[in-house]
């Protein structure tokens, strides 16, 4: 299962092997920034609060786009972050602006 707080929306829903958390936004209709789908305008960045270890490891897009200090905190992009396996996840998006 995968909880995803939006800007104003929140839901639970299965967390989808292979599909990025902004695909499964997208699909349970919760409200996520986002702009381009490639990892470059960081618009769905967001933070994860709970099951990391269900997640693949940041991709070169996130390396670039977010700073070391944020990737320690938990932030990764929607549109990248995959789930790899199942588990618990809660997922929040925080935007830059």
């Amino acid at each position: 299962m995968i909880e995803l707080i939006g800007r104003t929306k929140r839901k639970t829903t299965e967390a989808a092997i292979g599909r990025t958390i902004l695909e499964l936004a997208l699909k349970a209709d919760v409200d996520w920034g986002f702009n381009c789908t490639r990892g470059t305008c960081s618009r769905c960045r967001c933070l994860v609060l709970s099951g990391m270890e269900h997640l693949n490891e940041p991709t070169k897009a996130e390396l670039v786009g977010l700073d070391d200090e944020e990737l320690e905190q938990g932030y990764r992009l929607g549109c990248q972050v995959k789930v790899n396996s199942d588990g618990t996840i809660a997922v929040q998006n925080k935007p830059y602006f």
